[in-house]
């Protein structure tokens, strides 16, 4: 059921709130040349973004021998959870959140991350209070590019695609929220450049939390109050 007259916006968080991606993509660089795949870390990098089924896919062909895939999951998941304790919010992450909560917005934190490694980042990103639905790897049926996370994140939210504003920091997030008619401000702080986040359908996009925050206003998000 929807909350009539409710706004809220939709964020992911890795890459976008917490600094991750290059963590990530090490930690996927060392999974796959264990296994014996030698692939270059920029390709690893521009699949960020993309759940861990489809980044394989997308790095080693759908067509491949997809037995070693959860060996290689393991071992992702090993060398990210190394990186825990050293874990930091991207500037102004949890400032931006706050900021949305205190205009009366509806805060979700609409994630793929594993279970997991979702109480790492939000340990790191140390903004609960203001958090009102938080959505994981496990509910989504498809992984991002497809929009199943972002359609539980608005059934749990109670929210209308009409009154949010979803903010990622990949090419995929972008897609993923296009696909349901929401509009996506791009981050660059996960390493996608402006032009590519723009190409994708990004209404707007900034630096950071921080570079978003001060023109909040002003944005997109501003427009929902």
């Amino acid at each position: 059921m929807r909350i009539q007259n409710e706004a809220g916006v939709l964020l992911d968080i890795d890459g976008t709130l917490v600094d991750t991606t290059y963590l990530h993509t090490v930690s996927w660089w060392e999974a796959l040349r264990q296994a014996g795949h030698d692939v270059p870390m920029a390709l690893i990098h521009r699949s960020i973004g993309m759940g861990s089924d489809k980044l394989l896919d997308h790095l080693l062909g759908a067509d491949r021998d997809r037995s070693g895939d959860h060996g290689i999951r393991d071992t992702h998941d090993r060398h990210f959870a190394g990186f825990w304790p050293r874990l930091r919010p991207l500037p102004g992450a949890a400032e931006l959140l706050r900021a949305c909560a205190a205009r009366g917005l509806r805060v979700v934190l609409a994630s793929s991350a594993a279970e997991h490694e979702l109480a790492a980042l939000r340990a790191a990103l140390a903004a609960d209070d203001v958090i009102d639905v938080v959505t994981s790897a496990g509910d989504a049926g498809e992984s991002k590019p497809a929009p199943d996370i972002l359609t539980v994140a608005l059934e749990r939210s109670g929210l209308d695609p009409a009154r949010v504003v979803f903010v990622g920091d990949s090419v995929w997030d972008v897609v993923a929220a296009g696909r349901l008619g929401i509009r996506c401000i791009g981050l660059t702080c996960g390493g996608t450049g402006r032009a590519e986040l723009t190409g994708a359908g990004a209404v707007a996009v900034h630096d950071d939390p921080a570079a978003l925050l001060a023109v909040l206003d002003d944005s997109p998000i501003g427009g929902l109050g």
